[in-house]
Parts: C-alpha cells; sequence; structure tokens
C-alpha cells in the first residue's frame, strides 16, 4: 500500500518486525532473573550494617599492635548467586607513628574492593613492601619483610575464610615427605632452649625462599621445607 506524503520529513525511525512469543513464557520477564542478579560495583551503595572480623597484628617493632578490620557486603542474599564479598577495611593502633600512610593505604584499598572483580592480587602486592631496616619474624617463624606485609597477610586470612582464595595444600606424597624428614630431624637434634625460639619447626631451620618460614633444614645432603615441602633436590 502505497503512502502519500506531502509534509516535510523532520525525523525518523526503522520499525522493527516483531518477534513471536515464546509460548509459556512471556518476553518481559524472562531475561528478568538475571537482571537482578547483583555485581560488586563503585556505585552500590552502602548498606546500614556490614559483618566483618578483626585481625591483630603484634609486631617486634612497635610496643603497640594493630587491629585490621575488614567489613564485607554479602551480594544476592539467600540466592544461589550468594557472594560474599569484602567492602571496606580500617586499622586502628594506638601507635601514632604510622598514622598517616595507615589512613591512606585504607581508603587506597577500601577503594579497590568497591571496585569488585578480583582483588586477591592485593595480597601480592603488599607482601612484595620490603622494610629497609629488615624484616622480622612473627611468631610460628615466618618471616615478614615489613609492617605492610603482614598487613598484607590479614587480608591475605581474611580472602582464604571468606573463600576468594583457595588454599592448594600439600599432596600425600608431600606430607609423607614432610613428616618423615622432620620425625628423623628431631631425633637427630635436640632443640635449644637457650635461642628463646618460639617457632614451630626445629630449631636451626633456615628461611625458605618459597613460603617466608623458618623451616628449611638439611636432610641426606638435601634441603628440605618442612612447612611447604618444598626441596632443593626436587
Amino acid at each position: 500500500m502505497a503512502i502519500k506524503i506531502d509534509k516535510k520529513i523532520v525525523d525518523y525511525s526503522v520499525v522493527k518486525e516483531e518477534e513471536p512469543e515464546v509460548e509459556g513464557a512471556s518476553p518481559a520477564t524472562a531475561p528478568a532473573e538475571k537482571d537482578n542478579i547483583v555485581q560488586l560495583h563503585e556505585k552500590l551503595e552502602r548498606p546500614e550494617m556490614l559483618i566483618g572480623s578483626t585481625y591483630k597484628v603484634k609486631t617486634p617493632l612497635s610496643e603497640h599492635a594493630l587491629y585490621v578490620t575488614i567489613n564485607d557486603i554479602i551480594l544476592n542474599p539467600g540466592t544461589e548467586h550468594e557472594l560474599r564479598r569484602p567492602f571496606e577495611i580500617f586499622i586502628n593502633s594506638k601507635n601514632m607513628d604510622h598514622f598517616q600512610w595507615i589512613v591512606a593505604l585504607t581508603r587506597i584499598i577500601s577503594a579497590v574492593f568497591r571496585k569488585g572483580g578480583d582483588v586477591t592480587f592485593l595480597v601480592e602486592e603488599l607482601r612484595s613492601v620490603f622494610d629497609p631496616r629488615g624484616g622480622y619474624f612473627k611468631k610460628g617463624g615466618k618471616y615478614m619483610p615489613s609492617l605492610v606485609a603482614e598487613i598484607g597477610d590479614a587480608i591475605e586470612c581474611h580472602l582464604r575464610m571468606i573463600g576468594m582464595l583457595k588454599d592448594e595444600g600439600l599432596d600425600e606424597h608431600q606430607k609423607k615427605l614432610v613428616a618423615e624428614k622432620r620425625a628423623q630431624y628431631e631425633t637427630a637434634v635436640t632443640e635449644s632452649t637457650e635461642s628463646g625460639d618460639t617457632s614451630d619447626f626445629p630449631a636451626g631451620s633456615q628461611l625458605c625462599s618459597k613460603c617466608q618460614t623458618r623451616a628449611v633444614i638439611q636432610m641426606d645432603g638435601c634441603l628440605t621445607c618442612l612447612n611447604c615441602g618444598d626441596s632443593k633436590c626436587g
């Protein structure tokens, strides 16, 4: 059917053919379930209440401890898409020497949390910070290159707790090897009580370059870590 145009054309649009309706479901409601899934992004408003955890960081560098609090947001609660993700971080201490950079660090980390996506890279970035004055050993014999690195260690612990980081652990062969090496070493060497070492591993253990724990011993001419199973002999 021809239509005669007797007026000036000032606008136009393309008319699409109507798609056939799917039997038993309306096009308006089909994608509704997918559209209702909430993802973490920087424009997501902060709820009135958040759940979180607080980690105590006590180093030999300061008389006072640091308390690292990480609050989490629950996305899509009560559904199969429910997720717990870190939303903000606070660090408090009686020691005011590091106040400025700690406030700056917490604000930057909180901003990264609210961006969403994979935030696990923060752990490796923070643990790669070294103090020019030297690091220290925390309780258990694990080496910390700096205070910032131990804050990263606390964040790693939290991400493992909420399931964002998975602990692969040792396989059965490695567990058996570590158990045998530790039993042999403890039989051959008596731990020194004069050193005051609070490590869970034998006295005189060396620092492992892989897991940063003082747990490397030499048995049968081979250096083996009793914590992660790393061995110089492969």
